[in-house]
């Protein structure tokens, strides 16, 4: 992956995108929290990726931003197509990528056309994004071949410093409608539990196989732990994240802010 240098001509979402790479890819230490949240989103995310595909099998990145997960996946060998409604965001992509196959179709992803299903799709902090969760996962199953998976990640709606509603309470989803796909953590609209996230799965075609949780208390800096974070090793923060993942399950959903799931589709 080619590391950017930002350019004053840039288009403002191109300059967005790099301030979240310079957290993400490159070692900008002022939002520790952040930085090593993402890091235990990744390797969860790529850990899951692995475990449901090889290479060369066909990948679709949905709303895939930056494309920081297209482009390790195209470099693993995978062939990946990244996909954004913010088409712009293509060429910035473009000017990152190194090596590997990758193809783009920016742009509402249901309204492509004719596309062949993917062995794998990969969506990470989209569904909270999303008025019907239940509606969206039910036509994102259905770009999945039978026997592929969907590897998605979301913020756990049972951690304990959640205040978002769950889906399943609200009667009328369709208020959301106004609100919905905006980026970033504004955005957020629900917050699934894992109950829900089993029940949105078997409604839409789906068997959730695999549910973990990443990125703890500590890891994301919440709490005014990112004081802590900025003098403590990073070997240390990942030692007690690892941890923290074997606690029992009920307190680890209370501790972490993540889930990372694998979907399977019959």
């Amino acid at each position: 992956m080619k590391p950017l240098v930002p350019q004053p001509d840039w288009p403002e979402s191109w300059k967005l995108s790099y301030h979240y790479d310079r957290l993400e890819l490159y070692g900008d230490r002022s939002h520790r929290g952040y930085a090593l949240g993402y890091a235990a989103r990744r390797k969860a995310t790529l850990a899951l990726v692995a475990s449901a595909a090889r290479p060369p099998a066909r990948v679709l990145d949905l709303a895939a931003a930056q494309g920081n997960f297209s482009l390790a996946l195209a470099e693993l060998g995978y062939d990946v197509t990244w996909n954004d409604l913010r088409g712009e965001l293509e060429g910035y992509v473009r000017l990152k990528h190194e090596k590997g196959s990758l193809r783009f179709a920016p742009g509402n992803v249901f309204e492509l056309g004719n596309v062949e299903p993917f062995d794998l799709v990969l969506m990470t902090e989209v569904l909270e994004h999303v008025a019907h969760p239940d509606d969206f996962l039910r036509r994102v199953s259905g770009l999945v071949k039978p026997g592929g998976h969907i590897v998605m990640t979301t913020p756990n709606g049972e951690y304990v410093r959640n205040t978002l509603p769950r889906f399943s309470d609200c009667p009328d989803p369709s208020i959301f409608e106004e609100r919905q796909f905006q980026p970033d953590g504004d955005g957020h609209i629900f917050l699934l539990h894992e109950d829900e996230l089993k029940r949105l799965s078997a409604a839409a075609g789906l068997k959730l196989e695999t549910l973990n949780l990443f990125a703890n208390l500590l890891t994301s800096g919440h709490m005014k732990l990112e004081r802590l974070l900025r003098i403590l090793p990073e070997s240390w923060v990942q030692a007690i994240e690892e941890s923290s993942l074997r606690l029992p399950w009920p307190l680890r959903k209370k501790l972490h802010v993540g889930f990372a799931a694998l979907l399977a589709k019959a």
